[in-house]
């Protein structure tokens, strides 16, 4: 199985791509996930790239669990969790339907 393309992989293919540097490939993904990190701490409390997908905060009610172990009942937590929602573009360009 391959693997996954690494962060300068791809700042390089991007980089070549544009034919800019990598320095500035590098910064903008750094200024994306920034600004992603912002916008999702904020009152919006979703980010958007188009054809990408979303990120959205989302929340998790408290419930009943089992310890896999002893089997015996534990109450988890509510919390706050990051969804990552992929767009219809990008879902039908990877799945081809």
């Amino acid at each position: 199985m391959a693997k996954p393309m690494s962060k300068s992989k791809i700042v390089a293919y991007i980089a070549g791509k544009l034919s800019t540097s990598k320095k500035t490939a590098a910064a903008f993904f750094d200024e994306l996930f920034k600004l992603a990190v912002k916008e999702l701490k904020g009152g919006a409390g979703k980010f958007v790239i188009p054809n990408f997908g979303r990120a959205v905060k989302a929340h998790r009610k408290a419930r009943m669990g089992r310890n896999p172990q002893t089997g015996e009942p534990i109450k988890i937590k509510a919390k706050t969790v990051v969804r990552l929602r992929p767009a219809k573009a990008f879902k039908t360009a990877v799945l081809g339907s």
